[in-house]
């Protein structure tokens, strides 16, 4: 989710002479919801804090896939791993992800005033969400793999096996491509109270971006966190009845490891979502808005984006470094170096 969603177009912004409306208080400073969205854009040292979250999530985030492109190819057997190609892919969305977040470290460092121009606008909008998309959606692939290939015991299997898990890549990325659409088609720069901003504008108003965004809650949140949640749970319960039963010790790695991947994911993007679904709720007249949305979408909502991009960087450590195999091989590498 780009940060120009999150803080400036939560809703399509009000005209110029909407922006004007100012005053003393908080009940007569803002008259609408645009008003709002428009003018709340929190501290100087929120924005400072947050810009330095992305440049160093940015870092780490590309050291940590590159590390798993590297660890990958190293060993050319391990490629027709199912689980390995699904962890190489998300290495490939994560790796996409983190490079937008200068742009977006920049535009909150300049109190979310765009300077990249239009272009790069949709450009860089476009990039961020697909790839939040195809992250979601191979994360909850590598969730069903994993049970799949436990209750069916298999291991790798044959060139059909691995072409199948292949067109599943290609679908899941097609997709991602799909559910971009709309980002891509309506992003814009528009300016607002002489400020460029980098922003999606929909034609019929509150009403579509709501409908938008309760679709990328439903799709990159509520259904992936359903499907990862019954497959770890129902992987739990096959790892207790079979011959991993007799096994403690593995079976209590096998949920350590589970437990971690789920919550991981869940508090990474829960909070961005709750906030966005209040503001869907907002959109639709179904509550109302006050001072606490207000402070909310200031000063938390930015936070939580954060959060939400700080899972890029921990997917490589979540999914590869914790595994003895590739935590010998970073082992090795240094002991090279």
């Amino acid at each position: 989710m780009g940060n120009s969603e999150v803080v400036k177009s939560l809703d399509t912004m009000a005209d110029s002479n909407q922006s004007g409306v100012i005053n003393r208080s908080i009940s007569d400073r803002f008259k609408s919801l645009e008003d709002i969205d428009v003018s709340a854009d929190g501290s100087p040292v929120l924005r400072c804090m947050i810009s330095i979250t992305y440049s160093v999530v940015c870092v780490v985030g590309l050291i940590g896939n590159l590390l798993v492109f590297f660890f990958i190819r190293v060993r050319r057997e391990r490629r027709t791993s199912k689980i390995n190609f699904f962890i190489l892919n998300l290495a490939v969305t994560d790796f996409q992800f983190v490079l937008t977040l200068p742009f977006w470290a920049v535009d909150t460092a300049l109190d979310f005033s765009w300077p990249f121009g239009d272009a790069m606008c949709k450009i860089i909008l476009s990039v961020t969400v697909m790839n939040m998309y195809a992250s979601v959606f191979f994360l909850t692939a590598m969730s069903i793999t994993r049970y799949w290939s436990v209750a069916s015991a298999l291991k790798d299997r044959s060139r059909q096996t691995s072409c199948s898990i292949r067109w599943v890549s290609v679908v899941l990325w097609s997709l991602a491509t799909v559910a971009t659409a709309p980002t891509s088609v309506f992003s814009t720069v528009t300016t607002v109270a002489g400020e460029k901003l980098c922003l999606l504008r929909f034609p019929d108003g509150q009403y579509w971006l709501a409908v938008y965004h309760l679709q990328k809650i439903l799709i990159a949140f509520i259904l992936p966190m359903a499907i990862v949640s019954i497959s770890y749970l129902l992987l739990l319960r096959l790892i207790r009845q079979r011959s991993m039963k007799s096994n403690s010790k593995r079976r209590t790695q096998v949920t350590k490891s589970v437990t971690i991947v789920v919550l991981s994911f869940f508090l990474c993007w829960m909070p961005n979502h709750a906030i966005t679904f209040w503001g869907v709720l907002v959109k639709f007249n179904a509550v109302y808005w006050d001072k606490s949305y207000y402070i909310v979408h200031t000063y938390v909502f930015p936070v939580t984006v954060c959060l939400a991009h700080a899972n890029s960087c921990l997917n490589p450590f979540i999914y590869c470094l914790m595994r003895k195999e590739f935590r010998k091989k970073l082992k090795d590498l240094f002991l090279r170096v």
